[in-house]
């Protein structure tokens, strides 16, 4: 069954279903019957969707998972464990962060600790949320929470779905950057299972101070990147317009990251993405993180805590097939950059130049 178009990239859908629409509308009106029309468009709409989905490019990505409507923390929580759900606030001293959620939980009758950033579904919520871009207090709270699965035994899992950690001048006052250090530090030495789902946005060190885990999964349209593509677009082209390129450029999404051995598996999304079937979509991580728990718990603590050093260590590091993705990236972003730099340098001679016409003190 198709679905309405939302996207910009699913407009040549709009035609398809617009004379669905007319033709229920006839069909109602005038007791004919278009229900062969109907399925034949019907069948036409699902097949150029699979074909649209199964070519999407980067920045095109971005927009499921910024979807509004695309399953949050709370919401994979209360289906992966609806009966037993206990959220804990604070970071014991004296402040809480809504941009960061945890508790525990019971999967497979396994108690387990969660942890996860938090976006709204409207601009109300977002903003309680700060659209799930969380402060130093937050990851404060999160270490609370790692410690105590620690100390109890319980495996861990992080849901990833951020811009980036909250970029404020009081975030920076209250030490944003050491907060996302000590989170990183001490979550490599925990001797628990720890497992990790970017589920959305997986942004800069936002993402990555809830994100060093044993196993690593993605969504199928989920990105995980050092910067988001708007921000590395205003840096290197200076125009945030040239986010597309600088998405392309980054291989910031599930496929990319599985082939450089960044993540250990993709977790699919219904057609159309995550947000048309919740339920399903939440099962499906369900049962991954259950699977991946069930493989770690054999395992001594000392071996969980040498597997996740090594794997953490090896980010970044070359490979061959890396190196190539690299030269490619670059040499296809130098045309556009040189062209930024160049138009930067002519605006900067024409204002020294009208500056020197000016008589005007500086």
């Amino acid at each position: 069954m198709t679905t309405t178009p939302c996207f910009d990239f699913e407009q040549p859908l709009v035609a398809i279903q617009e004379k669905i629409e007319e033709l229920k509308q006839l069909g109602a009106e005038t007791g004919i019957d278009v229900s062969g029309q109907m399925t034949t468009l019907t069948r036409q709409a699902d097949k150029y969707r699979k074909e649209l989905y199964s070519n999407l490019k980067p920045n095109e990505k971005l927009q499921i998972v910024r979807h509004p409507e695309r399953p949050n923390t709370l919401d994979i929580v209360s289906g992966l464990s609806p009966e037993i759900w206990f959220e804990l606030h604070g970071n014991r001293c004296g402040m809480d962060d809504g941009a960061l959620v945890g508790g525990i939980i019971e999967l497979n009758n396994t108690p387990m600790v969660v942890v996860g950033t938090q976006k709204g579904h409207n601009m109300k919520d977002n903003l309680t949320r700060n659209f799930g871009m969380p402060n130093p207090e937050g990851y404060e709270k999160a270490m609370r929470l790692f410690a105590h699965a620690n100390k109890f035994g319980m495996p861990i899992l992080t849901l990833i779905d951020t811009p980036g950690a909250y970029p404020g001048i009081a975030a920076e006052e209250h030490g944003i950057g050491y907060a996302i250090a000590l989170n990183i530090r001490e979550m490599a030495r925990l001797r628990v299972p720890v497992v990790s789902v970017v589920v959305g946005e997986g942004c800069s060190g936002g993402a990555l101070g809830i994100g060093v885990a044993n196993h690593i999964y993605m969504l199928e349209h989920a990105v995980y990147t050092v910067i988001s593509p708007e921000g590395c677009a205003s840096i290197l082209w200076r125009d945030a317009s040239h986010a597309g390129q600088a998405a392309e450029a980054l291989k910031l999404t599930a496929q990319d990251l599985e082939s450089f051995g960044i993540i250990d598996g993709i977790i699919p999304e219904p057609l159309g993405g995550a947000h048309l079937d919740v339920a399903g979509q939440i099962d499906a991580i369900g049962r991954q993180v259950a699977k991946a728990v069930e493989l770690l718990k054999p395992h001594p603590p000392e071996a969980l805590v040498e597997q996740r050093f090594q794997k953490y260590r090896k980010i970044g590091v070359p490979g061959q097939s890396m190196r190539h993705v690299v030269r490619q990236s670059a040499q296809e972003a130098q045309p556009a950059m040189a062209s930024a730099s160049k138009s930067a340098s002519t605006n900067t001679a024409n204002t020294a130049n009208a500056t020197k016409k000016s008589k005007a003190p500086i």
